[in-house]
């Protein structure tokens, strides 16, 4: 079977994970399709090496965003050429896993989360419970699953008995980090970085209110989400308009030199779940790959990357001053600078995605992939 379909619930510019996978693939001589939605603002993925399909939705969040997505991608696959169904994530499995019953077609599940974990979720029993009653129906049924970290994998063959593999969000090996060309009009050895959603239980607010002690750094915040306006609010309301800098979504071919700018990047995630309990984002090594120490909350995952390679420091606790503190730490502490920096370089060559697709075409070829 040489066809692959892809498909996820977003609108595939900033899913740096699916585009990995589908360049993967594409790379093993499949015929990969990467389907997902499509937004009035969204930017073009013309640029890619594989096909890709955007639905435009009439409804774009809620139940009926969720129902008519899945309606449309099953009459989607429904009539396409045989081939490999991945579904990303718990929202797109429904129609690939009655797709993939109908047509007797391979099925895979790429879970980038604990999908029933996630904050959003925690709190609205119905909807949670409507999405559990899902997972508990399709997840056991399935013979090809893998997951991106080693603790959510336990979880899911616990719950389901189901042997979930693991592949990490490693990104690319960067050989030689480059920086961007239009940097901001401030001091580059002074910048912290945030990429990823802007999403409840990211620490955000706590990064923001930290700046209000570091007055000569800049926070550079890229990406959006639910909470944007919020964060916008907060900064406003402590006048740190010129220590918060909010990017917005940035193209994945721009994004890792403005990541390379940076002094150092954030993942502040907060024990809101299993799902973040268990989390380790990708954003970890993409700032290991521009080679910029790290600062994360203390949760097992990341913790464990942060302190067996020594790339950066471990935080206890998200009390805005203590925060600031920490910042300075890794800000000015010369010494470690220089220690962190030689074991970014080990780590990097380590922790990337040369190393760790093996693992996914080795999924593949036992779920029929030909290559």
């Amino acid at each position: 079977m040489k066809r692959v379909y892809l498909a996820v619930i977003n609108d595939l510019v900033t899913d740096q994970r699916a585009h990995r996978v589908a360049q993967t693939l594409h790379g093993c001589g499949a015929t990969v399709v990467l389907i997902g939605r499509q937004f009035p603002q969204s930017f073009p993925v013309n640029d890619r090496e594989y096909a890709t399909r955007r639905f435009r939705m009439v409804f774009n969040r809620g139940f009926l965003f969720y129902k008519f997505f899945n309606i449309h991608l099953f009459f989607w696959l429904l009539f396409r050429k045989k081939g490999i169904i991945v579904a990303n994530d718990l929202d797109t499995l429904p129609a690939c896993w009655l797709v993939s019953k109908i047509r007797r077609l391979p099925l895979v599940y790429d879970s980038h989360e604990y999908f029933t974990e996630v904050p959003e979720l925690i709190g609205r029993k119905f909807v949670r419970n409507f999405w559990l009653r899902i997972e508990k129906i399709m997840v056991p049924d399935l013979k090809f699953a893998y997951t991106v970290s080693d603790s959510i994998a336990e979880a899911y063959r616990k719950a389901y008995s189901v042997n979930f593999q693991v592949v990490r969000n490693f990104p690319y090996r960067l050989v030689h980090p480059v920086r961007h060309p239009d940097l901001l009009p401030c001091d580059p050895v002074r910048t912290i970085i945030y990429q990823g959603s802007l999403n409840p239980g990211r620490g955000l607010e706590s990064a923001i209110l930290a700046m209000g002690y570091l007055n000569k750094f800049q926070l550079q915040i890229f990406g959006d989400g639910p909470i944007k306006k919020d964060l916008e609010k907060l900064v406003k309301e402590n006048d740190l308009m010129n220590r918060v800098r909010f990017m917005g979504r940035i193209p994945l071919k721009e994004l890792s030199a403005y990541t390379c700018q940076a002094s150092m990047g954030i993942s502040l995630e907060e024990n809101l779940g299993m799902n973040y309990y268990f989390s380790l984002p990708n954003k970890i090594f993409d700032y290991i790959q521009a080679r910029i120490p790290v600062l994360v909350s203390a949760l097992p995952e990341m913790r464990k990357i942060v302190e067996t390679y020594d790339v950066g420091l471990v935080t206890e606790s998200l009390e805005p001053e203590r925060l600031a503190g920490i910042i300075k730490e890794i800000m000015n502490d010369d010494e470690k600078r220089i220690i962190w920096k030689k074991n970014l370089h080990i780590a990097a060559e380590e922790l990337c995605w040369e190393k760790e697709q093996g693992k996914l075409v080795d999924i593949f070829k036992k779920a029929g992939l030909n290559c």
